[in-house]
């Protein structure tokens, strides 16, 4: 039975972005927060893309491919990567590659995909602007350390915790890999044969392993 009138508006979850609703409830005032700094990433990105004539998912793909294995670099698992869909990425490829920015490489088990690898001028484009983000990580240098590790083991967490409710579709943290498992109530590589402190997990493992279900 749908409620209505005032009652109804009394049991509604508070508005998230309506400051006066929020006031109390700190989770939507988290979410504004993290908002509010991916609007700072975004305008960021975006002025160093306009400054070189490429658009951000253009810039976010060359620097990607230049930090991640063969297997990752190639549509399919780009387009999960960024969240879009597999033409969004055809084309920003077709456009680097066109730039001379990028080099199909066709030599994969599949002949009818295709990885993709830096040319020399795109891996001189991806020194020129992966530096975008820097104002950013200067601000949090002025945090105490205690501050910063708190801060990195909150959010190692919300983005496992993300992708396992389905609103992130591609992680690599150490909480979701094969090697990892708590280990005497610690964190504990099994790959490493160490235990991790927080500040040790990693949210973009190379050696990441999917963990079976």
């Amino acid at each position: 039975m749908i409620k209505s009138g005032r009652h109804f508006y009394e049991t509604m979850e508070p508005k998230i972005f309506n400051p006066n609703e929020h006031q109390d409830e700190l989770a939507s005032k988290i979410v504004v927060g993290l908002e509010r700094i991916s609007e700072v990433f975004k305008v960021m990105l975006w002025e160093k893309a306009k400054n070189i004539g490429l658009s951000p998912i253009q810039i976010q793909l060359l620097i990607f491919v230049a930090y991640h294995k063969n297997e990752l670099c190639n549509v399919s698992s780009l387009a999960k990567e960024f969240n879009v869909t597999k033409p969004t990425i055809s084309d920003a490829i077709k456009v680097l590659v066109k730039k001379d920015l990028l080099i199909k490489d066709y030599s994969l088990a599949d002949s009818r995909s295709y990885a993709i690898h830096l040319s020399a001028k795109g891996t001189q484009v991806v020194k020129d602007t992966e530096s975008f983000a820097n104002p950013m990580r200067g601000n949090l240098e002025t945090l105490n350390q205690a501050d910063l590790e708190q801060l990195y083991s909150t959010l190692s967490k919300f983005i496992y915790q993300l992708n396992r409710s389905g609103l992130l579709s591609v992680q690599r943290t150490c909480f979701g890999c094969s090697f990892y498992e708590m280990k005497n109530r610690s964190h504990h590589c099994n790959l490493l044969k160490k235990d991790l402190f927080d500040k040790d997990i990693r949210l973009d493992c190379p050696e990441y392993e999917e963990r079976s279900a």
